[in-house]
């Protein structure tokens, strides 16, 4: 492991899921104490989509931004919200100068699958639909997210395309939770690394599924057809449970004739970019606004 994660490891608590009423309290917690980099430059706006129910969207937009990213945070499924993103979403639109939606999706197990992935492609059909009111291109809209949004990022296009939905032409996956069967080498095998493990992943999925079956849209690596998807980039950590799950969609989107970047970050756990002061994480965070800044200046 990277010596200066590997000195951070006795603060990080415990990683189970069993209460996620306490879990949600103590992710906002360690989120309230991530710093926020400098705003100026970005308009931060508080807004509501109208679904049923509505969705609640933080939008981010550097001056002089035309494409867009409609973003979705981690947390198992079930902890997390626009608050909790903020540092990570304020972090993404100033170093790609793409406006970024946060979207404050419902979380299990009170609102189990699809709830969140409603909420998601309400915010993704709102963005295209009110592309020229938020200064947006329509040809450059992005999906994206970290860990369980990652997920949900990836379940958003595979949505979309097969409902003819908006057009989306990017999706960034930073360590995507994609199947819930956990029978790859890492899930195998990672069963008690740092922040996620064998056992928090159980939990997220079976309060995401809520004992229902695992369908492609909740669980995107059970998908047969990944044609026709757009352009990825997915980043995994090497002590992950997620790895290799991600890196076998990589494969797989590649096999279908889909253009695909993939990164494993060598010595890293899942969700160790929150370690701000480590030289490895503030290459994590560049590379993702980079990936952004550079996909939507090809559109």
């Amino acid at each position: 492991m990277d010596p200066e994660l590997e000195a951070f490891l006795a603060l990080f608590p415990p990683a189970q899921l069993r209460d996620p009423i306490a879990e949600r309290k103590n992710f906002a917690e360690l989120a309230a104490a991530i710093p926020v980099p400098d705003t100026s430059g970005i308009d931060i706006e508080d807004r509501i989509v109208p679904a049923d129910p509505d969705v609640a969207v933080r939008i981010y937009r550097p001056h002089g931004a035309e494409g867009a990213i409609v973003w979705l945070h981690g947390g198992g499924f079930v902890m997390g919200d626009l608050d909790t993103e903020h540092p990570w979403a304020t972090r993404i639109a100033a170093g790609s100068g793409v406006t970024v939606i946060s979207v404050g999706y419902r979380l299990a197990p009170e609102n189990p699958f699809p709830a969140a992935l409603d909420d998601a492609y309400a915010v993704l059909k709102w963005t295209a639909e009110h592309a020229i009111e938020l200064g947006i291109d329509p040809a450059r809209i992005a999906v994206g997210g970290h860990s369980a949004g990652g997920g949900l990022a990836a379940a958003l296009a595979l949505r979309a395309r097969d409902d003819h939905g908006p057009a989306i032409c990017f999706q960034l996956l930073n360590q995507p939770g994609l199947d819930d069967r956990q029978e790859t080498w890492s899930a195998r095998t990672f069963t008690d690394t740092p922040w996620m493990n064998r056992d928090k992943v159980s939990h997220a999925w079976q309060h995401y599924l809520g004992g229902a079956p695992a369908t492609p849209y909740a669980a995107p690596s059970r998908a047969a057809d990944l044609s026709g998807l757009p352009p990825t980039h997915i980043a995994t950590a090497e002590f992950c449970p997620n790895r290799d799950e991600g890196l076998d969609y990589a494969m797989r989107l590649l096999r279908s004739g889909v253009p695909v970047e993939a990164h494993q970050w060598p010595g890293t756990f899942h969700g160790s970019q929150a370690i701000l002061s480590a030289e490895v994480s503030q290459r994590q965070l560049a590379e993702l606004a980079a990936v952004l800044r550079r996909a939507m200046a090809a559109q």
